[in-house]
Formats: structure tokens, C-alpha cells, sequence
């Protein structure tokens, strides 16, 4: 996954949010344009679009952008900023079994997970798909054991884990998320979530309808911008082309990125590594 774009209202207050409680940094700003990460990778850009107003209820777009820390003391420092400077924003936890999760929202309504993930040979697959649960974890427990001074710079590495999203209807997101783009399903919450990824991982992107259930077509609106994947190299990107130039999917093809839309106006961007 690359960097996901949000469209704000507020640039200065969302960088700031960003920077001094998610704790990234600020790796580039142009203009109405400030791009955010850590150890130089971009995970979120912000894009000034005051002339576009919040999201209608319900509507299809962001759930939440995920970000993967590499290790539990680098997700308590981070957890404890947002403890420290936003503790209004939090908005939960949870242990997935395969990975441990913190719950929040930025000052623009955008979700946002912060998590670790256990090590793969902990996670359990049955007929091709990954068992996952909600159970309680203790965001003061899991400081306690976790959070140390070395991690408290916050200059480590991170990314964006996957991108969650809310959609009008699940069928639909199979047949766009895993019939067209490629990915594989790892998990199915009957008509309520989908769950897909490439490589064996748990989930590169997610889709439900807890808030959005029959939801059309986005209108022009505050909050995602458009979600980056970074495909293995030029042989992948050509042939996710050819498969949307199969179904009849509207791409744009500069010759370095292809970009296009999924059936709920969500933009999304494929590259390939050097390309980009």
C-alpha cells in the first residue's frame, strides 16, 4: 500500500495533528499540498480543498487508514501521544489475533487504526482464509508493558498498513476488489465486510457497510482523496491494465501510473517500484 490523500478544510490543523499527535513528520510541503511519514516513506498527504464541504451521512469513502508499526514499543509511543495531546480522538482497541489495533479520529472525522502485527508464522488460515476476532485489549495495559524512552523519538519506521473503506454493498466490492484488480479474499463478514490482500498478508484493503449500506456513487467531498498501491513490478501494473481494460473500466495511463476509480467514485492509483 502507498500513501493515502485526504482532501481537508484545515491544512495547518491537520498537519499538525498529524505530525505532533500521530507522530510522523513532515517530508514534503508544497503549496496546498503537505505530505507526512516516517524514515522518508509518504503515508498520508494532506490536500487543502476548502471549496468542498464534509461528506453526506452514510455515504461510501473513508473508514479508516491503517498504519503498521514495526514493532509494539513504536505503536505505544505512538499511542501515547495521541494519549497525551488528542485523548478525545480515541475511539477504541481491539487484538485481531493477528495483530494488536488503536482506534481514532482526526479532527476532520477521518478514521485511523494504529496497529502491530504478530509474526505471520502465529497466524491461523483455514481453506484460504484468516482467522480474525475483536477481543479487548487494554490501551493502559498495553502502555504499561510496551512503552519505553527509545521509541519515544518516533523517527522509526511505519506505513500504511491497508486501507479500509466504507462501501454501498458487498458483492459489488468483490467483483471490483478481487474480480477485477486481483486481490485475494482473506476473510468475509457475510453482506457486512470483505477482506482481501496480496502476497499472504491478513488484508491490504477492507470494505464494509456497517455506515453505508446501499450508499451510490461519492459526490465531491472532504475526507479521501485517493489511495496509492505500489504493485511488485512493471509485468503486474501491465496486466492489472489489461484486466481493467477487460471489464471496461475507465483507466488513465500516463505511462507511469494507471489511474481510475472503483464502482463508488473512490480514486485509487497503481505504480510499479522506479515508475511512480
Amino acid at each position: 500500500m502507498g500513501a493515502v490523500t485526504l482532501d481537508v478544510a484545515d491544512l495547518d490543523a491537520m498537519t499538525r495533528f498529524y505530525r505532533d499527535v500521530i507522530t510522523l513528520t513532515v517530508i514534503d510541503a508544497q503549496g496546498d499540498t503537505v505530505a507526512l511519514g516516517r524514515d522518508g516513506r509518504v503515508i498520508v498527504v494532506l490536500r487543502h480543498s476548502p471549496h468542498l464541504r464534509a461528506a453526506a451521512p452514510r455515504s461510501a469513502g473513508l473508514f479508516h487508514t491503517a498504519i503498521l508499526f514495526e514493532s509494539q514499543a513504536d505503536l505505544a509511543a505512538a499511542l501515547y501521544s495521541v494519549a497525551t495531546r488528542a485523548p478525545h480522538t480515541f475511539t477504541g482497541s481491539a487484538d485481531h489475533l493477528v495483530s494488536q489495533a488503536f482506534y481514532l479520529t482526526d479532527p476532520e472525522g477521518n478514521g485511523i487504526e494504529l496497529y502491530w502485527d504478530r509474526d505471520r508464522t502465529t497466524w491461523s488460515w483455514t481453506h484460504g482464509q484468516i482467522e480474525m476476532a475483536t477481543l479487548h485489549l487494554d490501551p493502559a495495559a498495553f502502555l504499561r508493558e510496551h512503552l519505553s524512552e527509545d521509541a519515544a523519538s518516533g523517527s522509526s519506521p511505519a506505513s500504511v498498513g491497508h486501507v479500509h473503506l466504507s462501501v454501498g454493498d458487498i458483492a459489488t466490492a468483490h467483483a471490483f476488489y478481487v474480480g477485477r484488480l486481483g486481490f485475494d479474499q482473506t476473510a468475509a463478514l457475510g453482506g457486512q465486510a470483505l477482506f482481501v490482500s496480496a502476497g499472504g498478508y491478513h488484508h491490504h484493503m477492507a470494505m464494509n457497510v456497517w455506515n453505508s449500506r446501499g450508499a451510490g456513487p461519492r459526490m465531491p467531498a472532504l475526507g479521501l482523496g485517493r489511495i496509492d498501491l505500489t504493485l511488485p513490478d512493471d509485468d503486474a501494473l501491465g496486466g492489472l491494465g489489461e484486466r481493467l481494460a477487460h471489464f471496461g473500466t475507465a483507466v488513465q495511463d500516463d505511462g507511469r501510473t494507471l489511474s481510475f476509480e472503483d464502482p463508488w467514485g473512490n480514486a485509487l492509483l497503481a505504480t510499479s517500484p522506479g515508475r511512480g
